[in-house]
């Protein structure tokens, strides 16, 4: 089956390992993961991994993604000094991201992702997680009461998760583009974050 592409955002200072475990099921699945950079030029991730990405933020239109992934980095953190610089860089992803919604494209957001939707507004009137609500109150956003203390939450589109919860941001990022279902997903999830290895059972007889 043809799919879209889904697009991992890419920036200086981004946590590689927070989309490894979606990213991985995503391209087992059929989909082609193109990264996106503020431009062409390569990036280096907190783990220091080069990255030349695929594509330049500008070039990237809902209509031709299935989805967008931004991962946390140490740029977006939420100081009053970072959000004058370093955060500043990165607040095209987040208007991208609004861009992606608008338009009824998912967008799925993890650890300091969070904040640049927050700063943005996108978490002002949808349910949704992060490290823990204090981090997004540092932002100032008007969406405290909807926060929900939980290891992902996925809102009209909107997924976010915190920092520790990599396997349960790919849980919702594969349920949500149909991936897998039901208990096949649940199966996943408790492989994965669980060690189960029962679930691996369940799993192989979905192949």
């Amino acid at each position: 089956m043809s799919r879209k592409p889904v697009h991992l955002a890419v920036y200086d200072t981004y946590a590689d390992w927070e989309t490894g475990h979606a990213t991985a099921y995503l391209a087992r699945a059929g989909y082609e993961i193109r990264t996106v950079g503020p431009s062409r030029e390569p990036v280096t991730s907190i783990g220091g991994l080069r990255v030349q990405p695929a594509d330049a933020l500008d070039d990237v239109r809902p209509d031709d993604s299935s989805l967008l992934i931004l991962p946390g980095a140490d740029l977006w953190t939420v100081t009053p000094a970072a959000a004058a610089a370093g955060s500043a860089q990165l607040a095209p992803f987040a208007r991208k991201a609004r861009e992606f919604l608008a338009a009824g494209v998912p967008v799925a957001a993890i650890c300091g992702a969070t904040a640049g939707l927050a700063r943005e507004g996108l978490l002002d009137d949808r349910r949704h997680t992060s490290a823990v609500s204090f981090y997004l109150a540092a932002t100032e956003y008007k969406g405290g009461s909807r926060y929900v203390d939980a290891d992902a939450v996925t809102d009209r589109g909107l997924i976010t998760a915190g920092p520790t919860e990599p396997v349960a941001f790919a849980r919702e990022i594969l349920g949500l583009l149909g991936v897998y279902e039901g208990e096949v997903l649940d199966a996943w999830y408790r492989l994965f974050h669980d060690s189960d290895v029962t679930a691996y059972a369940v799993l192989e007889g979905a192949r």
